[in-house]
């Protein structure tokens, strides 16, 4: 668990750096710490249990582990860090004098989201949470000038202290039915006859974690906060917020249900595809009627939160099953296209000024690479063949059939039909509209930002066309 020391030590050096009173470090400093610790994380491929140095200590030992499946959900948080930080250049050309408290704020709250793939204790994933959103309150409410930010980062907080109470109240309930934390022994006091008549106490627990769980990845009916949130939030920390909260969150959510409550399933499994109708169908309606492109990603998050629940609903086994390898691509895929889609967003709203459909208008002419990689993003979070995002979809819906949920299945597509609409509106403005008068001049990409959108673009199509490379990787 090297990547959790690094991060936060060079989360620290980091502030330091601020008082050079020059950006032009930041920026190549924060690129290179992700490169190091996403290559240091895949050395622990194939090492399971691993636990050496600190985490040797009895304060440590037993409340985080190394396995495949912690290594390759914290490959894709890290990933997505690291694809993301070239579009933050505009903080640094505007010499922003916030930008080495954000780059560090980030950093931090990557430890809570490696935390939370990596936790064998429910102490441990309270933890990694609350670095993770605590970190999330701040940055949404960075634009301290702007109104709505400050309203999003106010809702963001208020509504996430009483998730995170939730929460809390229902990992209590579960120690009292227990008497323990750890998520292996957690699994056997429940299967054990004598425990029995703690069952009450027990179901009321689960059923407070699965709502506290379910309000950090947006599920619906706890995603009410993420429209305004998202809309209010910098663009750049929002695309952040959009994927690596949202992998961390669900990778957290598999591993609670398969390893610790197997034998809960009958109270959250009910619950969980009661979660996936609802948040599958208000996400891909709310998304539709949206006239804001910032607004229409902030509802298709929501909506993809839906499908990933699908992933919840066929979990059944070990963490390398099909189900943990569905989630796993999806996840990647999912955040490959995301910041794609809100890396030109924010191109395009730096210059222009606007983050609807319009401001979108004439792309096509004035910068064919921005409109290339917004097409392809969108394509991908439809599912269009091709495109990782097909595959995802692909993956989920198998590992769902395979436990006799078609119907839910049959609902899904529907809704992914929905999807196709929406998404392909900003392709239409991009190609067959006209800008508007004043916003036909050419958006200017350095060259970094270009190849990253090339990457991006890349990676999008090879998951599409080549998926058996990371289909079975757990």
């Amino acid at each position: 668990m090297l990547p959790i020391v690094l991060l936060s030590v060079f989360g620290i050096i980091n502030l330091f750096f601020g008082f050079l009173r020059s950006n032009r470090v930041l920026l190549p400093f924060a690129l290179v710490v992700l490169a190091l610790v996403f290559g240091l994380n895949l050395l622990d491929w194939n090492h399971a249990g691993s636990i050496t140095g600190l985490f040797d200590s009895p304060y440590v030992a037993q409340m985080l582990t190394v396995d495949n499946y912690s290594v390759a959900f914290s490959g894709i948080v890290l990933l997505t860090a690291l694809v993301l930080l070239p579009f933050s250049r505009s903080y640094v050309a505007a010499n922003e004098p916030n930008l080495a408290e954000y780059y560090s704020l980030l950093l931090f709250s990557l430890v809570g989201a490696i935390m939370m793939v990596s936790y064998n204790h429910l102490i441990m994933l309270f933890v990694g949470i609350e670095i993770l959103s605590i970190s999330m309150y701040c940055l949404a409410g960075s634009d301290k000038r702007n109104v709505r930010s400050n309203e999003a980062a106010l809702k963001y907080f208020l509504q996430g202290a009483f998730a995170t109470g939730i929460l809390l109240f229902g990992i209590a309930l579960v120690y009292g039915a227990t008497g323990t934390f750890q998520l292996n022994e957690l699994a056997a006091a429940i299967a054990a006859p004598a425990n029995a008549s703690l069952q009450s106490m027990l179901y009321v627990g689960v059923l407070m974690m699965v709502i506290g769980i379910g309000f950090k990845v947006s599920a619906a009916p706890f995603h009410f906060w993420t429209p305004d949130v998202y809309e209010g939030t910098p663009t750049f920390f929002t695309a952040f917020m959009s994927t690596v909260v949202k992998t961390a969150g669900f990778a957290a959510f598999l591993k609670l249900l398969l390893v610790a409550l197997p034998g809960a399933s009958a109270v959250w499994l009910p619950t969980i595809v009661a979660m996936c109708v609802l948040t599958l169908l208000l996400g891909n309606v709310g998304a539709a009627v949206q006239t804001s492109a910032k607004r229409m990603l902030a509802y298709s998050s929501v909506s993809h939160a839906g499908y990933l629940l699908l992933g919840l609903v066929a979990g059944r086994g070990q963490l390398s099953g099909p189900a943990a390898q569905a989630i796993f691509f999806y996840s990647l895929a999912y955040s490959v296209a995301t910041v794609a889609a809100f890396g030109v967003l924010k191109l395009v709203s730096d210059q222009r000024q606007r983050e609807d459909y319009a401001g979108l208008a004439g792309l096509a002419r004035t910068n064919p690479l921005l409109a290339f990689s917004m097409t392809l993003a969108m394509l991908s979070l439809g599912g269009i063949p091709l495109t990782g995002g097909f595959f995802g979809k692909f993956f989920i819906f198998t590992a769902v059939v395979a436990q006799g949920y078609i119907w839910l299945v049959v609902f899904a597509v529907l809704m992914s039909m929905v999807g196709i609409y929406y998404y392909l509106r900003p392709v239409i403005a991009m190609y067959m509209r006209p800008a508007e008068p004043g916003n036909d001049a050419p958006i200017v990409v350095d060259g970094f930002q270009s190849a990253t959108l090339v990457l991006l673009a890349l990676l999008t199509l090879v998951l599409g066309i080549l998926p058996g490379f990371l289909s079975n990787i757990l």
